[in-house]
């Protein structure tokens, strides 16, 4: 085991290589991919170098409007980076990129993007990215789950100061806490400005982050998370199981849907857990027994998981899972109070504890559909 931890730290270490901070702002690439807007909030510290946004951790938010040109090569669950020379016939492109100086100016965005919605089509989706990502990872992945997912909203990100280096763990889970307060005032302000839902997103260590906060604002403002939040999503959830119930315990209530995406074969997750001497993460749990307690799903995914892509953000790299979760409708239609009923949604097994239900997905029992 420890041979192969060795080996995954290596793979990572060779990734670190490129320089994965720098992209140009190409306007032809529009005229070639799919736009895809992501408007975005960040707490990394701008970096003057390359006029984008490091891993140093600022003193306030700042807001852009960025366009996206979704490659037309493009497979579901993949994204290509040509960093600071892409061709936009294949990779993710930065097609246009507007500063918004003030939050009213973000906001203002955000509305008119809203207000060209249908009325039922107006939620916001709020991703936050995971450890060992840069600016650029994270606007990516945004824009990918929003193309591939046909999401019917507007998709927002929020980027917190990752190192974006496979040796900063510590600090990147320093970063999580420090990122707090600047993430709630992101998700106040998004709950203010639309009549729709904002559902968020959180991926590996930066689930850290939304429990966090959504604890930190439930003890100020009893029950907003539950009556503000629209779902929550965590995937590959780089948490402690015990942290993460007393989280759940601080908050009035979970928002619902509350589903968690869980693999057994995650890698890097399995590292995780080597490294800070638990047994298991949340996001590779298997036994629904131990949060029967919570109003929670959770998504068990292990059999889409491939070792070829190391299994920590399967839900949104598999393309068979796209497409599973892309025909069972919005995302939350699964999910609802009666979980147990709404499981027929989806092909798997279902598995009821007290409160929390277990789905286990199965690329056999697709083909059986």
């Amino acid at each position: 085991m420890l041979r192969k931890s060795l080996i995954l730290v290596a793979l990572l270490l060779l990734a670190a290589c490129v320089d994965r901070t720098r992209a140009p702002v190409m306007p032809a690439a529009a005229e070639i991919g799919t736009v895809q807007p992501v408007l975005t909030a960040t707490l990394r510290k701008p970096d003057p170098e390359t006029g984008w946004f490091g891993a140093g951790r600022a003193d306030k938010l700042r807001f852009l409007a960025l366009d996206v040109s979704i490659p037309p090569e493009h497979r579901k669950g993949r994204i290509s980076n040509g960093f600071d020379n892409p061709d936009p016939r294949r990779d993710f492109t930065i097609s246009a990129r507007e500063d918004l100086p003030t939050q009213d100016e973000f906001l203002a965005r955000l509305g008119d993007a809203i207000a060209q919605k249908p009325a039922d089509a107006r939620d916001i989706v709020l991703y936050v990215h995971g450890y060992n990502n840069t600016f650029f990872d994270g606007v990516y992945r945004t824009a990918q789950i929003a193309h591939d997912f046909d999401l019917p909203g507007v998709a927002v990100h929020y980027s917190w100061p990752s190192a974006a280096n496979p040796l900063g763990y510590t600090y990147d889970r320093d970063s999580t806490l420090f990122a707090r307060d600047g993430f709630e005032r992101l998700l106040r302000a998004l709950a203010r400005r639309t009549d729709g839902q904002v559902v968020v997103v959180g991926h590996s260590l930066g689930t850290m982050l939304v429990m966090e906060t959504l604890r930190q604002i439930d003890i100020a403002d009893p029950g907003w998370s539950q009556q503000q939040i629209g779902g929550v999503l965590l995937i590959s959830p780089d948490l402690d199981i015990e942290l993460f119930k007393t989280q759940a315990d601080r908050l009035a209530g979970l928002p619902q849907p509350f589903a968690i995406f869980v693999s057994s074969r995650d890698r890097a997750l399995q590292l995780s857990a080597r490294i800070n001497g638990a047994a298991n993460r949340l996001g590779n749990l298997a036994d629904p027994e131990v949060l029967s307690e919570y109003p929670v799903t959770l998504i068990d995914v292990s059999e889409f998981t491939t070792l070829a892509r190391g299994g920590h953000f399967t839900v949104g790299t598999s393309p068979v899972l796209i497409s599973l979760l892309n025909q069972s409708g919005q995302l939350r239609n699964a999910f609802q109070k009666d979980r147990a009923a709404q499981a027929g949604l989806l092909p798997g097994t279902a598995i009821t504890v007290k409160n929390a239900t277990q789905l286990i997905l199965s690329p056999h029992l697709i083909l059986q559909n």
